[in-house]
């Protein structure tokens, strides 16, 4: 294999801070303006530990004498040549900081690495590093300068569209793992499946989540719902959804638009902080659906009940069942389900 293909890279660590190259200094660079770790390619016949302690000593001056070898990173792009990085942290080393010449050398707290300017890619395995993740294998894919795929030790991540303050894509993808720890916004498509009754109106399907979600597990939530993934549209997310988790078949025009919700919150979910941003449009199917004819994805849906609307209400001001259900849709159903239960008289 060329050796030009085979590369190191080290994020040197001191107490809660990486030691971080911003690129501003080499002529042509791939990397210009990008804030990244220490490394460079393997010379013949080196391996990985031997190029990762040479290029540790040319770029800063300091010898390593403690590491870890975390991952391995393949990266493929249709710009340039497929890539495969050996990743490792630091944490002991000797000597005094020097002067490099591709870039500044800076210590930059580990909590403030998101807000640099670095490839997306990079901020899933920071991500990794964080949360201490085994040894891993991570594949990263670009168009140009934008991430088209992950996958990590052989699953496929799943991609984000990044969305500004007023709901449009900024351009920038990023795996949902990272956009709910760094709380980027995002988009969401949102399902309530409704039909009429003789209490408040009429019911509302309510899904239970599965015990194994990584956020909000065995609360009951919206009738179907999820993230848009990227390049997707709200309405054929939402069609989308209503298939893989409830394996019910709609078409576009059988989704009714109620409006646009906004959310943010911060918990923790399995010890690990969740920040969640999303932008989400919000639909309803007024299908005639039964329970048992109803398919549910055993990963994501434990179980699903019709409830009366206010008896949810009550069910969740008084707390009586755990949910994950945000007042402000709820009253934005009710306002839509209001015109259609007039429209039926």
């Amino acid at each position: 294999m060329d050796q030009k293909q085979l590369t190191t890279l080290c994020y040197i660590e001191s107490e809660d801070s990486y030691l971080m190259l911003h690129r501003v200094k080499k002529k042509n660079d791939m990397n210009q303006d990008k804030w990244l770790g220490i490394g460079g390619h393997f010379k013949e016949g080196e391996s990985p530990e031997e190029c990762l302690l040479r290029e540790a000593k040319e770029e800063t001056g300091l010898t390593l004498t403690s590491f870890r070898f975390r991952g391995l990173v393949t990266f493929t792009s249709d710009a340039w040549p497929s890539e495969y990085m050996c990743l490792y942290t630091a944490w002991g080393y000797e000597g005094s900081l020097s002067q490099c010449e591709e870039g500044s050398l800076q210590w930059v707290k580990k909590e403030n690495i998101h807000s640099l300017n670095l490839w997306e890619g990079d901020k899933i395995f920071f991500q990794l590093l964080t949360d201490n993740h085994p040894f891993f294998s991570l594949k990263l894919s670009y168009k140009g300068n934008r991430l088209s795929g992950a996958w990590l030790d052989g699953k496929e991540l799943e991609l984000l569209d990044e969305r500004d303050e007023m709901g449009e894509v900024t351009g920038r993808t990023q795996a949902r793992l990272v956009m709910h720890r760094s709380g980027q916004l995002h988009g969401t498509a949102h399902v309530w499946l409704i039909r009429p009754n003789d209490k408040s109106g009429f019911d509302l399907l309510l899904q239970k989540r599965s015990k194994n979600k990584d956020a909000f597990p065995g609360c009951y939530d919206i009738s179907s719902a999820g993230h848009l993934p990227a390049g997707w549209d709200y309405l054929p997310s939402a069609v989308r959804e209503l298939k893989e988790e409830l394996g019910l078949e709609v078409s576009e025009k059988e989704l009714h638009f109620a409006g646009v919700c906004r959310n943010e919150e911060k918990t923790e979910f399995h010890g690990k902080p969740f920040y969640n941003r999303e932008i989400s449009q919000v639909f309803v199917c007024t299908l005639p659906v039964k329970e048992e004819e109803l398919t549910l994805q055993k990963e994501e849906v434990e179980a699903v009940l019709w409830m009366d609307y206010e008896e949810c209400l009550k069910g969740m001001r008084e707390e009586i069942f755990p949910h994950c259900l945000e007042w402000d849709e709820l009253y934005l159903v009710k306002k839509w389900a209001k015109k259609w239960l007039s429209q039926r008289c």
